[in-house]
């Protein structure tokens, strides 16, 4: 591991019988050499590590993170998929939920972990910085507490990265500069490492043992910035038992595909003659005519009684073509609940969201060199034709809390402005949207549906939606333009999946369902990190219900000031 001696990790627990576990961590966020590809770059780091520290924890804990930043940039740290329930000022996101963390200053996270279990993960939400600064977030049942399954012999985070052969945020600051799309990506990794088939890279390609017999516990995330991903081990089948820390009833396949954000555990069984056997993850890649980096990362799983000398190559998997959205779909409509759940029947705020790119014209004072999109255009994004602006002097919650006028309205449309055929052929008149910081306004314990659309606005796409501060149910998905009429006979209300992140389908849509019990500003974006930059988000503002255990609390005293 690069530059061990900066590993500061602390780690104590105090026992508390009324909470649970308290467990106390620093992180120091510094630049550190990080070698990859043959080159060098002073990459930023948690405690000089590449892919940060896994932080493990039981439901029911609580986590204490003092983050300490000593790098030159601005940052944040999210704790993805944590409900933060009453405890927003610790979700993350810049400019959404708190101001930056300076450089030479320091701010401590503190949240509970209730009522989730499985694989979740931690990763900066500030510029293009989660490229390398993020890890694992495990949460294991509660003492005395077991798996709805097996429990398996041994458990392996498999965190899947994307890398720049360049400073990532130099990369994200040239594209905002010309308007045009970011630089691809150079290689994907496996815990950090690109794998055998990249240059200098297979004396370090990621090693993960299993026994012949054995069962293995993947916990699978897609922590790449950009790419949803396939996954697949070389003749052995997974068996999905859990996503976004939620349990789901098992179902066997050969290939995973997550969105980034997204988490998946699996079990694999060490059934197949002992030797090795790559691990490969490369691109699904939805939008057509869009460069994509094509690279395939891998890691190996080597069987123990593997015998030593044998120097024979290990098998490859057979990983889907690109632009396979047939198995994406198989995949994603496989996942339920394990038994019945409370999904919302009757629902109070109904919202239909489209998502899409976009093409600004270039501003008259601009050179043509900052126009650099089709036909000298400057790419954008937005959700029901706003394009979301994140405000510079105050967050959205301190705003909201302490009331401060003029920082955000709650006029976002829970309806697109204008109808059209979303899939189909769109007129050029609707690529360019408003901006706006606009947030749509929530009662406390309402019972809220959110049609996610694609549309053919640009290039219809893949989109993963993540919602901060709240799992909720996809009780639906399809292709074309959602139709109420007929498509709601396709709900699912019985044992739909429990999720954080929603793949909406390439020129498709999703139905999603959850009960906002939980106070605060919570942004919805595409997790794809270049869409998130154009402004494809908005944010819900909760309000708060009645008394102490239904209201936002202030901020703690080491809150960051803008």
């Amino acid at each position: 591991m690069e530059s061990i001696a900066l590993f500061l990790f602390i780690s104590c627990a105090l026992f508390s019988l009324s909470s649970g576990v308290v467990h106390l961590h620093q992180f120091v966020i510094r630049a550190t050499p990080v070698k990859r590809l043959c080159n060098t770059h002073n990459s930023i780091t948690v405690n000089g590590m590449f892919p940060g520290p896994t932080l493990e924890v039981r439901n029911g804990d609580s986590l204490q993170v003092k983050v300490v930043n000593k790098a030159r940039y601005n940052i944040t740290l999210h704790w993805h998929g944590v409900r933060q329930m009453r405890s927003g000022w610790a979700d993350g996101p810049e400019f959404v939920t708190q101001c930056p963390i300076r450089p030479g200053g320091s701010y401590t996270y503190s949240f509970t972990i209730q009522g989730q279990e499985g694989t979740l993960w931690w990763h900066a939400h500030s510029s293009w910085l989660r490229a390398t600064v993020y890890g694992a977030l495990i949460v294991r049942p509660r003492l005395g507490e077991s798996y709805p399954f097996p429990k398996p012999n041994r458990e392996t985070p498999i965190l899947l990265g994307e890398w720049w052969d360049a400073n990532p945020v130099d990369v994200m600051m040239e594209a905002t500069r010309t308007g045009g799309a970011p630089n691809i990506s150079d290689a994907y990794t496996i815990n950090g490492q690109p794998g055998d088939l990249y240059k200098c890279s297979s004396k370090d390609t990621t090693i993960v043992p299993i026994d012949s017999g054995e069962t293995n516990l993947l916990r699978v995330i897609n922590a790449a910035l950009n790419q949803p991903l396939f996954f697949a081990v070389a003749n052995h089948k997974l068996t999905v038992v859990g996503a976004d820390a939620s349990y789901t009833k098992p179902f066997t396949t050969s290939v995973l595909m997550l969105g980034p954000g997204q988490t998946t555990d699996v079990l694999i069984k060490a059934d197949q003659p002992p030797a090795r056997y790559y691990m490969a993850a490369r691109a699904y890649q939805s939008a057509q005519n869009v460069p994509f980096d094509n690279t395939t990362t891998t890691a190996i799983l080597e069987y123990k009684s593997t015998k030593k000398g044998n120097a024979l190559k290990p098998i490859i998997p057979s990983l889907p073509a690109y632009n396979d959205t047939s198995t994406v779909t198989a995949f994603t409509q496989s996942f339920r609940s394990p038994r019945k759940v409370n999904v919302p029947t009757n629902v109070d705020e109904s919202l239909f969201i489209t998502v899409g790119l976009g093409l600004n014209s270039c501003p008259p004072n601009f050179h043509k060199s900052r126009c650099q999109g089709p036909n000298g255009t400057r790419f954008t994004a937005s959700m029901n034709n706003v394009s979301f602006v994140l405000p510079k002097n105050f967050s959205l919650l301190q705003a909201h809390q302490q009331g401060i006028p003029g920082v955000f309205t709650t006029d976002f449309p829970g309806n697109p402005p204008v109808k059209f055929d979303y899939t189909g052929n769109v007129s050029q008149s609707l690529n360019q949207p408003i901006t706006g910081t606009k947030l749509y306004k929530l009662k406390f314990g309402s019972r809220v549906q959110v049609v996610v659309q694609d549309t053919s606005i640009v290039a219809p796409e893949n989109h993963p939606i993540h919602l901060h501060g709240y799992d909720f149910y996809i009780i639906a998905e399809g292709f074309g333009n959602f139709d109420p009429k007929k498509d709601t006979s396709k709900f699912n209300l019985v044992d739909p999946p429990l999720r954080n992140t929603v793949s909406v389908p390439a020129k498709g849509w999703a139905v999603i369902r959850f009960v906002a019990d939980n106070p605060g500003v919570w942004i919805m974006h595409c997790h794809l990190d270049v869409h998130i930059n154009w402004g494809l988000a908005m944010a819900f503002v909760v309000e708060n219900g009645v008394g102490e255990l239904q209201s936002l609390p202030p901020p703690p005293p080491d809150f960051p000031v803008c």
